[in-house]
């Protein structure tokens, strides 16, 4: 007689078996249960308490008025995301760390840059000011999502004109509805594609939207002439680097040390080469 593979009965033998002693078939295990911890969620004063820290950690120093604004809107980010489903995290603890500590360490070397900016203008240097942006400067923030960075620039840095893009439109509308919550006139959602935009923009950003190719391409028709890219990376990416376009050029690497985020995280610059144009 062939004997079944292994680990499996034929029909004749379960049939025997089943027979010989009248068991009744053995029920199935149960399922695992689920694990009932809920996310760890904070009120807006507890928000509010969390921000300082953050802020000594990266050398900057906000109004109350703007501290109270980022409170809020952590706030509002965390309890519309079981709805708008706005960001994979929803444990404050995560949020604080691996998204308002991440936005708020790019914050001093957008002011140095928009310093050198008003300083070529002006001859004003007023790198210390987060206030401090020569007119007109729009920054476009690209696959936004929740407003991440886009929503803590346009409110630490109140001169700068923010535009969120993003193709799912109840994020775009989250967006507006923080503007206008936060009275922040110069932030505003925009539902579309990024290449399907009007307009041109001083500095474009992005944060985990895509390769640096994907990244410079889709967006060098909003490129302002002499604007830059400004990309929110993880991990040195060589490999993006080396893929970018001949005409675009990398003027600056900086390497950032996100306070309470045992993580790597970099910003990228990037510039079209001389002679080469926009639009």
């Amino acid at each position: 007689m062939t004997r079944p593979p292994f680990g499996r009965s034929s029909p004749a033998r379960k049939a025997a078996s089943k027979a010989s002693t009248g068991a009744a078939p053995r029920p199935a295990a149960p399922a695992a249960p689920r694990s009932t911890e809920r996310p760890v969620q904070w009120d807006e004063a507890t928000w509010l308490a969390a921000i300082p820290p953050v802020l000594d950690a990266v050398g900057l120093s906000l109004s109350p008025e703007q501290q109270g604004q980022l409170a809020r809107y952590m706030g509002l980010l965390s309890h519309w995301n079981a709805t708008y489903n706005l960001t994979a995290l929803r444990s404050a603890p995560d949020m604080l760390s691996h998204h308002l500590a991440d936005c708020l360490t790019v914050l001093r070397p957008l002011m140095t840059h928009l310093a050198g900016r008003l300083s070529d203008r002006s001859g004003d240097r007023s790198g210390d000011r987060l206030d401090a942006v020569a007119p007109p400067c729009k920054l476009l923030d690209v696959g936004s999502g929740g407003g991440l960075p886009g929503v803590v620039l346009a409110i630490c840095c109140p001169g700068l004109h923010v535009s969120c893009v993003d193709t799912v439109g109840k994020k775009a509308a989250f967006i507006r509805q923080v503007a206008a919550e936060l009275r922040l006139p110069h932030l505003r959602g925009e539902h579309a594609r990024v290449e399907q935009l009007s307009g041109q923009y001083e500095l474009i950003t992005s944060r985990a939207f895509a390769s640096l190719h994907d990244f410079v391409a889709l967006t060098r028709e909003q490129l302002a002439p002499g604007g830059v890219w400004m990309a929110m990376k993880g991990k040195l990416p060589d490999d993006e680097l080396a893929a970018l376009p001949p005409d675009v050029g990398v003027f600056h690497v900086e390497h950032l040390q996100v306070p309470g985020l045992d993580a790597e995280r970099c910003l990228i610059w990037m510039r079209l080469q001389p002679g080469q144009l926009t639009g």
